[in-house]
């Protein structure tokens, strides 16, 4: 993952990167480093932006099936 596409998952999560580095509990430095000058984003963050983003999703989803009143146990 190359650091635009880490800002456009960044973006597509609704994450800032001090809020991205506070879920992490890291520093907004820390992350905004990933990609510079050698640093490489770690393996591991584009499948867990992708979980996140999959997750927000299906939390609005649900909100959205629960407020219809199609299903109320949600």
């Amino acid at each position: 993952m190359d650091k635009h596409a880490f800002n456009a998952m960044l973006k597509s999560a609704g994450l800032s990167k001090k809020e991205f580095a506070e879920i992490l509990g890291t520093t907004g430095g820390t992350i905004s480093n990933w990609g510079n000058e050698g640093r490489e984003i770690p393996y591991w963050v584009e499948s867990w932006l992708s979980l996140y983003i999959e997750n927000m999703q299906c939390k609005k989803l649900k909100e959205a099936i629960k407020n219809s009143g199609v299903c109320k146990e949600l």
